[in-house]
């Protein structure tokens, strides 16, 4: 039996989706991306789990788009694949639960694409990414969407028109990624935040989530009106309700998700 593309498994309240295609350097085929699409909807939808985080075995976290796959299709063929590769970051977008990449080694086009796309990255201090797609004839514009929501246009056109790659560092300066540390810590600083995600209220995460993506195409009166009226839902919940009084108490509240 041929080894999954994806491996998904649980750890408490944590939901981990690993990229299984390290002999190709975990490259997007239409397989691996339905697969990842599956486990992002399948565990955004267990009521166990509260924070989600995609890694990656093998050196790499993943490199793109499986050469292979471009050609031999038609123009509605090519519509049809493209779809399926860019699947993740509307997938991401609509989901209640924080998405957590955990990035070493060489993170590029859609794999840089799927990094941008996650809510929160800790990256590897040997961590590359790039838009490279460019330097094959193609140009990254699906992960141009989540990559100019960070850095801008004009960095944006910098990074899918050159094809450059950038260091960890630099992408944590420019807000691509959250944490750098050594490879060897990579796991447990991904577990660290994880974790901590994992102890606040599900509720107040989603509504958290909901609100900031929700602004972003909004006018600034229309943005604060939105968020004001989810910030009054969530005061309503019994979570809401617990977390003030254990805080008053000082007391560890338990979160009831309603």
């Amino acid at each position: 039996m041929s080894e999954p593309n994806v491996i998904v498994e649980k750890e408490g309240n944590i939901g981990f989706i690993t990229l299984n295609r390290p002999q190709d350097a975990n490259t997007f085929n239409v397989p691996f991306a339905r697969e990842l699409n599956d486990a992002l909807v399948n565990l955004d939808n267990d009521p166990e789990v509260r924070v989600i985080v995609v890694q990656a075995n093998g050196k790499h976290f993943s490199t793109g788009i499986s050469l292979a796959e471009f050609k031999n299709k038609t123009p509605k063929e090519y519509g049809e694949f493209i779809r399926k590769m860019d699947e993740h970051n509307h997938t991401i977008a609509h989901m209640k639960k924080p998405v957590i990449a955990s990035v070493k080694g060489y993170c590029l086009a859609n794999g840089a694409g799927l990094s941008f796309a996650c809510d929160l990255t800790v990256a590897a201090e040997d961590a590359k990414f790039g838009t490279t797609a460019i330097n094959v004839g193609l140009i990254c514009l699906g992960p141009a969407a989540p990559l100019a929501r960070h850095v801008g246009r004009k960095k944006t056109l910098e990074m899918v028109l050159t094809g450059d790659m950038i260091t960890a560092r630099e992408a944590m300066a420019l807000g691509l990624v959250n944490k750098v540390v050594p490879r060897e810590q990579l796991e447990e600083a991904t577990l660290e935040l994880a974790r901590k995600l994992a102890a606040k209220s599900p509720l107040a995460l989603q509504a958290g989530k909901k609100g900031i993506y929700g602004m972003a195409d909004m006018p600034y009166e229309k943005a604060l009106d939105m968020l004001s009226s989810l910030f009054a839902s969530l005061c309503c919940t019994q979570d809401a309700e617990a977390g003030v009084k254990a805080f008053l108490e000082k007391k560890t509240p338990e979160w009831q998700c309603r």
